[in-house]
Order: C-alpha cells, then sequence, then structure tokens
C-alpha cells in the first residue's frame, strides 16, 4: 500500500487543488461546468483530485453518520453536534455538501478523466478512473436509492438530469468496470512523474484488476436480495474466470497531519470543531468487544475499559447517568488510513460468496485469513480468538456463518470505513436490532452484537435506512423524486 503525503508536490498539489476547492466548489450535478481550466486538465490531474473528493466525504461526514448508525460510538450528552444523526431526525439540509461534493467534486473528475483518457487511447487511467467513479457511484446510491446517472454531467445540456433507479445504475456500472478491463492497459507502465498521481497503488496495475474484482464482488453481493440469479452469475462468472481479489487495503494509508492534509473524519470532528469528545464509546460496540475479551479495545477506544454511553443517551443528566461524564471518547489521530476496501472485507466477501454458491468449500480459510487481516489492521494480536470466540462454526447453519462473517466485518471498519457497516447491515440484518434502547434488556452475555433503537430515536422504533434527497437537488431539479421516509430501505436491501 503506498504511503501518501498529499504535499507530494507543487504543481501537481495546485493544480488538484484548484480543481477540487477552488473551481467546482459552487457546482452540483445540476450545474454547467463551463470552466476552461476543468476542461483543459488532464487524467494526471482530474484522477487524483477525484480520489481526495472520494476520500474527504467517505473519510469524513459518512464516517460520522456511519459510525453513530453503526453504533460504534454516540454523541455525548454534553454536547449537541450530532444529535440529529443520533436521533434519525435528519432532512434535506443535511449532508447536501457531501452529496455535492461526491457529483460535482469526484464524479465530474472520473467521468471527465474517463472521457479524456479514452480520447487518447490511455486505457491506464481510463481504468482507475472508471473504479472509482463505480466506487463512488454506489456510496450515492447505497446511501440515496436513486440518482443522476444516465444523464449526469452533461451541463447546460440538461440542468436537469432524471434520477435512475439504483439497480441500474449498479447494472450499468459493472458494465463500464467490465468494459474498462477488456482494454488493454498493461502494455505501458505510468511514468514515474504519473505513478505520483495514483495515491492508492503508484500505478500497479495487477491490484488496479484485484480492486475491480473486488469491487464487482461487493457490488454483486449488494445484490443476493434484489437480484439473486444476477447476484449469482456474476459471482459465479468472477471464479469461473479466474479472478484475484485483493489481499490488501485500498485507501489512503497515511495523513500527513498538518491541518487540512489530515484524516477527514479526524478534521471534521476534531480540528474542526476544537472539541476531541463529542463522540463517546457506544454501549453497543464496547459491550460486544469486552465480551469476548477483544483486544481491538485499545484501538479503537485507547484503552481496555472504556466507558459507555447507551447509544442515543445523549439527554441523560448527571443524576441519572454520573458516569457519562467520564465516557470515553472514539480514539482518533490525524494521520490514521482512510480505507475504501480493506483486505479483511476481501476476505470476508469471498467467505460469504464460497457459502453462497459453492457449498462453503474454501470459506472457512477465507474467512480466518479475514479474520487475521482484520487484526493485523488494528494493530493488536488476534491470540486465541480466532479458534475460541470468533470460530468459524463449520457444521453450522448458513445464516450462523452469516452472522459471523457480516458481525466480524462490522468489528472491523470502526473509524475507518464506516459507513459500509451500515450498508453491510441493511443487506443482511446482521449486527440482529431490538426497538428496545436499554441493551441489558436483550443482550445477555452481549457475546452477539446486537443494535438497539436509539434512547432519543424520533422513528417510532424504525431504524434508519437510507438518506432523503438534499435541498440542493430537490431546489435546483424538477426530476428530484418525491420525499420519502429514511426509514424507508433502497433497493438492495433486505
Amino acid at each position: 500500500m503506498k504511503k501518501t503525503n498529499l504535499k507530494y508536490t507543487t504543481l501537481m498539489l495546485s493544480a488538484v487543488l484548484l480543481l477540487s476547492f477552488g473551481c467546482k466548489k459552487n457546482l452540483d450535478v445540476n450545474t454547467d461546468p463551463n470552466n476552461p481550466l476543468i476542461e483543459n486538465a488532464t487524467p494526471e490531474v482530474l484522477f487524483p483530485s477525484g480520489v481526495m473528493s472520494t476520500a474527504g466525504t467517505v473519510g469524513g461526514q459518512f464516517t460520522v453518520i456511519g459510525g453513530i448508525w453503526s453504533q460504534y460510538f454516540t454523541q455525548a450528552n454534553a454536547s449537541n453536534q450530532y444529535k440529529t444523526i443520533d436521533s434519525y431526525n435528519l432532512t434535506k439540509i443535511d449532508y447536501t455538501r457531501d452529496y455535492d461534493e461526491l457529483f460535482s467534486g469526484a464524479l465530474f473528475d472520473y467521468n471527465l478523466a474517463i472521457q479524456k483518457a479514452q480520447a487518447a487511447g490511455d486505457w491506464r487511467y481510463n481504468l482507475m478512473a472508471t473504479v472509482m467513479k463505480a466506487y463512488s457511484f454506489e456510496v450515492l446510491v447505497d446511501l440515496y436509492d436513486k440518482v443522476p446517472y444516465s444523464e449526469a454531467f452533461q451541463g447546460s445540456a440538461n440542468l436537469q438530469p432524471k434520477f435512475d433507479d439504483g439497480d441500474v445504475i449498479y447494472t450499468a456500472l459493472l458494465a463500464e468496470i467490465d468494459a474498462a478491463l477488456a482494454k488493454d492497459y498493461t502494455s505501458i507502465p505510468l511514468s514515474a512523474t504519473q505513478q505520483t498521481t495514483d495515491f492508492l497503488f503508484a500505478g500497479d496495475m495487477d491490484l488496479w484488476t484485484k480492486f475491480a474484482n473486488t469491487l464487482k464482488l461487493k457490488m454483486y453481493l449488494r445484490m443476493v436480495n434484489a437480484k439473486p440469479a444476477v447476484a449469482q452469475a456474476g459471482i459465479t462468472a468472477l471464479y469461473t474466470s479466474g479472478a484475484e481479489f485483493l489481499t490488501t487495503n485500498v485507501g489512503i494509508a497515511s495523513w500527513s497531519g498538518t491541518p487540512d492534509n489530515s484524516n477527514p473524519f479526524y478534521e471534521y470532528n476534531i480540528r474542526r470543531s476544537n472539541v476531541a469528545t463529542n463522540l463517546r464509546a457506544s454501549r453497543t460496540f464496547v459491550d460486544f468487544l469486552t465480551a469476548n475479551n477483544d483486544p481491538r479495545l485499545r484501538t479503537y477506544f485507547n484503552t481496555l475499559a472504556p466507558v459507555a454511553m447507551i447509544q442515543g443517551d445523549y439527554s441523560a443528566t448527571a443524576a441519572e447517568q454520573p458516569t457519562y461524564a467520564s465516557a470515553t471518547a472514539f480514539y482518533q489521530t490525524p494521520t490514521q488510513s482512510t480505507w475504501f476496501i480493506t483486505a479483511a472485507e476481501s476476505y470476508f466477501m469471498q467467505a460469504e460468496a464460497l457459502e453462497r454458491y459453492y457449498g462453503g468449500a474454501g470459506a472457512k480459510a477465507a474467512y480466518d485469513t479475514g479474520l487475521t487481516a482484520a487484526f493485523a489492521q488494528s494493530g493488536q494480536a488476534i491470540g486465541t480468538l480466532g479458534t475460541t470466540a470468533y470460530a468459524y462454526p463449520t457444521a453450522g447453519t448458513f445464516e450462523q456463518k452469516l452472522e459471523l462473517i457480516i458481525t466480524q466485518k462490522w468489528a472491523s471498519f470502526a473509524g475507518t470505513h464506516d459507513i459500509e457497516a451500515f450498508f453491510e447491515q441493511q443487506r443482511t440484518g446482521y449486527p440482529t436490532t431490538t426497538v428496545l434502547a436499554d441493551a441489558d434488556k436483550t443482550r445477555g452475555a452481549f457475546t452477539r452484537a446486537q443494535f438497539v433503537f436509539s434512547k432519543n430515536g424520533v422513528t417510532a422504533g424504525l431504524f434508519p435506512r437510507r438518506l432523503v434527497w438534499p435541498a440542493s437537488a430537490r431546489d435546483r431539479n424538477k426530476n428530484t423524486p418525491a420525499e420519502v421516509p429514511l426509514t424507508t430501505k433502497v433497493w438492495w436491501a433486505k
């Protein structure tokens, strides 16, 4: 994995920052992108700009909402920054900036980079930008269900693009990836200068191939409930072709830690708010790790004995909950990684696929490798957990195996890939849920993970399943679908 210092050289950095933060900041999917600096930019500039836009969004505010809704942490009772998230009370004015950033920042850059790469016959940047375009579009579809795709990025030719169904977008993105993989992108290596524009793999196209295959596997697994035949056909085609999957983490492995060049989660939650304790340990996560003697407590909370809060219990007074004043903050550093897909996730996905379609042959080995990778990612020793509390239930039912796989995914995503944990819970139902806010009433010894309904939840026992379309879309595009509650599931959800 390439270690990235974003202050990598003067000219390229200036171009990237100008494009991603200066020229397009006021654009959105409906705005005419008539800016000569953007139109004349090369894939070498557009691609890294898009990657940083994706990292900043997925690794920033989407990590906050993903982490709260996946119950790694909860709003501190001494502050109020995230109360609307923790109470499931978001509206169209929330997350407008992030929706716009992915469209007018990341996706605009990738789309233009693809056009320019294809015009020049540069199939290297074509594949790189296509994979990241698919990754970024998938995040939006998974959050909003329907977004502009087929009519997006047309500028003044179409300022009100239609919203496409999520399954249609998935199908089109998978076709785009396949088309990019079919080109000759390996015969001409990236130059030394071009390699500096690839923050993920430094121009290693074999790793880009594995990233593409792993992303396809993830997208097909998303479809197992809504389009089971398509999911099975897609996954078996991958295995039949001998596709190789990621064995390493993909993302920004290390940030410099300086202001505006820090981990986006840290930058947004700590540096810019000037408060390090907004997000406190959730009992949901702490009780699970503690019950299983999981040393990752130290990674996530910087202690093996964190003091936790009931999820969403931010209104409790000192008299009602005297321990909340000393509740442990979720541990963050400005240099920690922002991951798009981890090695552990790759192996866990393979384990699920092998259980679903190959009778479980090889599933245990994939799971065990994923578990080892998850602990290595956390910097903690796995000890005997792989053969005790987290041992693969070889003789168990499919659902028992799936619950363990997804639970370990959930345990590995905290702080680095939180929104993915939220998506996977929506897809599989794991961790399970209870409408009760007090975890003690239902979870016994806590060795099985279970989400509780937020103590201040406003949705009558229903958990959030999506975001509502933002004001920027609704106010400018008459084709924005009618608003639906955030408790309405997206197209692939269980």
